[in-house]
């Protein structure tokens, strides 16, 4: 299962995506369903200057936070967490980049005010995928001096048939981008 975390810089939370994401009680059912699993972080349009959506990081496990009642901590995998070579915005060409986040109207539900939600595969992929879209850019293969096309093409291939289950999937960049990448696996 994978998931958003929505997450500001002036939150009133004890949140540091890198390493943990602080919630309360309330969503622990829909949070749960993340132990194990990875999550996109998202700034929402109402900061000044958002990021949209701009990192990604692996849920270890969630645990009560042992210095606020009613609170819990999502503990992100260490190494697990990377930020996006480019932001991804909510919108791209007037289109929801989560698909999921309609109603049966086709306007955007209010699930998309939810702190902790899940996201459809599909979703989680198209974000991930325009996320490191450049990758070849900001990480040029060490060993190789021009990153081809064919290379970020095969680099994404590899992306889009992961699934839930695989959680390797930083390797398979890794191994297809850049050896930069395989210490985060």
């Amino acid at each position: 299962m994978f998931g958003v975390f929505i997450h500001r810089e002036d939150s009133r939370y004890d949140d540091h995506p890198s390493e943990r994401y602080q919630f309360p009680s309330s969503y622990l059912s829909r949070a749960m369903q993340f132990e194990r699993g990875w999550v996109l972080f998202y700034e929402p349009t109402k900061v000044r200057e958002s990021r949209g959506y701009y990192a990604v990081g692996r849920v270890e496990k969630i645990v009560p936070d042992p210095s606020k009642t009613d609170m819990y901590l999502a503990l992100i995998e260490p190494g697990s967490y990377f930020e996006f070579s480019q932001n991804v915005p909510f919108k791209d060409n007037g289109t929801l980049m989560e698909k999921g986040l309609y109603n049966d109207a086709g306007k955007i539900s209010g699930r998309a005010q939810a702190a902790v939600r899940p996201i459809s595969e599909s979703d989680f992929n198209r974000i991930l995928d325009a996320g490191l879209s450049d990758l070849g850019v900001t990480l040029p293969r060490i060993d190789q001096t021009d990153l081809t096309v064919s290379h970020l093409e095969e680099a994404k291939l590899h992306l889009n048939m992961r699934s839930a289950e695989n959680d390797e999937f930083y390797r398979v960049v890794a191994l297809s981008a850049h050896p930069f990448l395989e210490s985060l696996c």
